[in-house]
């Protein structure tokens, strides 16, 4: 937390990044699931900012899926999460389909350049336009903090890029697209596969990425997607991926960020109450939160 003792929550409820609906519930979901009363729990002021007003298309242009209205929110959002962290607070982004960290990357990057970020992930999400099996653009938000991608897209608080690559960790990915796997090569980005974390372990998969960003970057933003972790822990997502890391081995990582003290602005996203069990998702992101946010099992 880097000594910030207030945390800002901001609602981003949009679904307009990819077809299947119910994702634009996922702040109501985190809100309902306690959120605010177990980060006060632990010692901190909860500013709800509330939630982003999300206007949906009429008809679907030609084009990336919603391509104007995703460039809108994005541009809101960063200004909020701008408002936010130059008053020192901690920025909370809930999420929302994952290309709402278009807009917060956009705003952690433009204010620090050497920002570092942390894509909590079962998918390292950098197709382009041209790359993308779908054309949903909740597919595409690194590549376009990268600078890759559709004009208006990456134009979001006009620096581009926002990320540089070399200061990208991804963890949990196990769907990884043609297109995706070349860029990750090209540019020599930072990734543990289910397959490293089974093989080395969480413990030094998150020894290794703390130790990545020392000296690089006093600033880290979490960019944490749900479907990172087991559909049988986490049924409540829009597009699950077999084999995904577990509920115990996700409240390790956060820990060690927790102790590492390095992640000073976050989002959670794709959170999907539609397709949950009793907002069992969301129940389980908060009490990942909390553990990011400093609880222990043994206070």
């Amino acid at each position: 937390m880097n000594g910030r003792k207030t945390i800002s929550v901001i609602g981003v409820p949009m679904d307009l990044g990819q077809v299947r609906r119910g994702v634009d519930m996922g702040p109501s979901a985190l809100r309902y699931a306690d959120l605010h009363e177990q980060l006060e729990e632990l010692g901190y002021d909860v500013n709800d900012k509330g939630d982003l007003r999300v206007e949906r298309p009429e008809a679907q242009k030609e084009g990336l899926k919603n391509l104007h209205e995703i460039v809108q929110v994005s541009t809101e959002l960063m200004e909020h999460f701008t408002e936010v962290s130059q008053r020192g607070e901690f920025p909370l982004v809930l999420g929302g389909d994952h290309s709402v960290s278009i807009g917060s990357v956009a705003a952690a990057g433009i204010q620090d350049e050497t920002l570092g970020l942390i894509w909590y992930d079962a998918h390292p999400d950098l197709n382009t336009e041209e790359t993308s099996p779908s054309g949903n653009i909740h597919g595409m938000p690194l590549a376009v903090s990268l600078g890759l991608g559709h004009p208006q897209l990456t134009g979001v608080g006009k620096a581009v890029p926002k990320i540089k690559p070399e200061n990208i960790v991804i963890i949990g990915a196990r769907s990884i697209d043609e297109g995706e796997k070349e860029l990750i090569q090209h540019h020599g980005i930072k990734i543990y596969t289910m397959h490293d974390i089974d093989r080395l372990g969480m413990t030094r998969v998150m020894e290794e990425s703390v130790q990545y960003f020392d000296h690089k970057t006093s600033n880290v933003h979490l960019s944490f997607d749900l479907d990172a972790l087991d559909p049988q822990d986490a049924p409540g997502v829009g597009t699950p991926v077999l084999g995904g890391i577990s509920y115990r081995e996700s409240h390790l990582a956060f820990e060690m960020l927790s102790e590492a003290d390095i992640v000073t602005s976050a989002d959670v996203v794709e959170v999907n109450p539609i397709l949950d069990q009793r907002n069992q998702t969301a129940i389980m992101a908060v009490e990942l939160l909390t553990s990011l946010f400093g609880k222990r099992l043994l206070d």
